[in-house]
């Protein structure tokens, strides 16, 4: 559940299935089509990741009534895009002409040329990044609670350098790709862990709640709730692989909401159980015991080696721009030290997710799908349909700038509660 990998672009169109220019999640010739309860756990394993741990802080900051609301407005509004996407995609293949559009990056250049192409590559690359920064957030921060060392996030990240120059150097993802297995079965292990606790403790504490936090938290609780649901660049690739693609909005529809409600209940269930003494990542208010330990330690070892997959997209477009597509251990090098930097450079891992959400993923899963439904099918919508894209593209712009700017004052200036 932890791959929230967003497909790139593919090099250029057309492409056809069996391409290996497709990362991960392209088609694979011979590759058998999913049916419907395989297209539904397939949204729910690239959705889910590890941005749940930061839901119960986020409900402290915005009282767990407006956290819930909130969740359930952008689960749909989610759902909207993935649908203004997949339509998008149909009418250009169908009706136009185009050839097998792959991912998120060939639908740019379908409909806006290179520019298109480039606005998808470059959200790819943040998202990409930033999912990598708050791996290792949330790496070096479990390390402090569980070490008796208590080492500091500099001396963590210094530790864990090494090894990830030497995964990130790895030119095939084949040998990593066993870990989606350990990574599903440990990422539910911890949510199951986690809301046993929560059960328990809030039966025994019932601590103080509040409903809601004030609107000077909205913009916090939405990008919280933007970067949960970021999954924006799976949904071509999973439409593809559906054996029954006239079927699969709906499935698509369940699998958000109940993502919705797993949410909502995660985020509602870790407030209530621990108030105001909620964490920032909910497994550190776990306690000591031998389950809580080995959930964090999964989770770690998680996350380690989840890192190359997820900055695979990076490289692709990096080295697409600057070696012609060819490999380059230095740049990935590079990268990956950025990546380290900018890690020391936040303190608290939600503040982190509040941050990508209200930008990059913003923009990547709201104002891109919107943009491109209403250059595609805008001279023959009705009004209502035209508002409604122009609305999506100027309430997410607003968004992104108001939101961005309020989470960045809040890591910089506030006090942390």
């Amino acid at each position: 559940m932890v791959f929230k990998e967003a497909s790139s672009s593919s090099h250029a169109l057309p492409i056809i299935a069996g391409d290996p220019s497709v990362p991960l999640l392209g088609l694979k010739s011979g590759s058998y089509l999913s049916s419907q309860p395989k297209t539904f756990a397939n949204v729910f394993i690239a959705i889910v990741g590890a941005g749940v741990l930061g839901l119960p802080y986020a409900f402290k900051r915005t009282g767990w009534a407006a956290g819930t609301l909130m969740l359930l407005v952008v689960g749909a509004l989610t759902y909207h895009c993935m649908m203004l996407l997949t339509r998008t995609r149909r009418r250009l293949e169908e009706e136009v002409g185009f050839s097998k559009i792959a991912s998120f990056g060939d639908l740019g250049f379908a409909v806006a040329g290179r520019v298109g192409r480039l606005s998808v590559d470059l959200m790819i690359v943040l998202s990409q990044a930033s999912f990598c920064v708050g791996y290792l957030i949330f790496i070096s921060n479990t390390l402090t609670h569980i070490l008796p060392q208590k080492p500091n996030k500099l001396l963590s990240l210094a530790a864990l350098l090494p090894f990830q120059l030497a995964l990130n150097s790895i030119r095939s993802l084949t040998l990593l790709a066993p870990l989606s297995i350990f990574a599903d079965i440990v990422d539910i292990a911890a949510m199951v862990v986690v809301l046993g606790v929560d059960v328990n403790t809030f039966a025994h504490r019932q601590p103080d709640l509040v409903s809601f936090g004030g609107s000077s938290v909205i913009f916090y609780g939405l990008g919280v709730a933007v970067y949960a649901f970021e999954g924006i660049g799976m949904v071509l690739p999973l439409e593809s692989e559906a054996a029954d693609k006239n079927k699969f909005g709906r499935t698509l529809g369940l699998s958000m909401a109940f993502i919705s409600a797993l949410y909502a209940s995660f985020g509602a269930f870790g407030y209530a159980a621990f108030g105001d003494d909620t964490s920032d990542i909910i497994t550190t208010n776990l306690g000591r015991g031998i389950i809580p330990l080995a959930v964090q330690i999964g989770l770690c070892i998680n996350l380690f080696f989840t890192l190359p997959i997820m900055m695979n997209p990076v490289y692709e477009v990096a080295e697409r721009w600057a070696y012609s597509k060819q490999y380059c251990i230095w740049l990935r090098w590079a990268l990956v030290m950025v990546v380290c930097l900018v890690t020391l450079l936040v303190p608290n891992f939600t503040d982190f997710l509040s941050l990508v959400g209200s930008s990059v993923c913003c923009i990547l899963g709201f104002v891109l799908p919107a943009a491109f439904h209403l250059r595609v099918f805008g001279p023959e919508m009705g009004w209502i349909g035209v508002v409604s894209d122009g609305a999506i593209i100027v309430i997410g712009v607003v968004f992104t700038v108001s939101g961005t700017f309020s989470t960045v004052m809040e890591i910089l200036f506030s006090v942390k509660v």
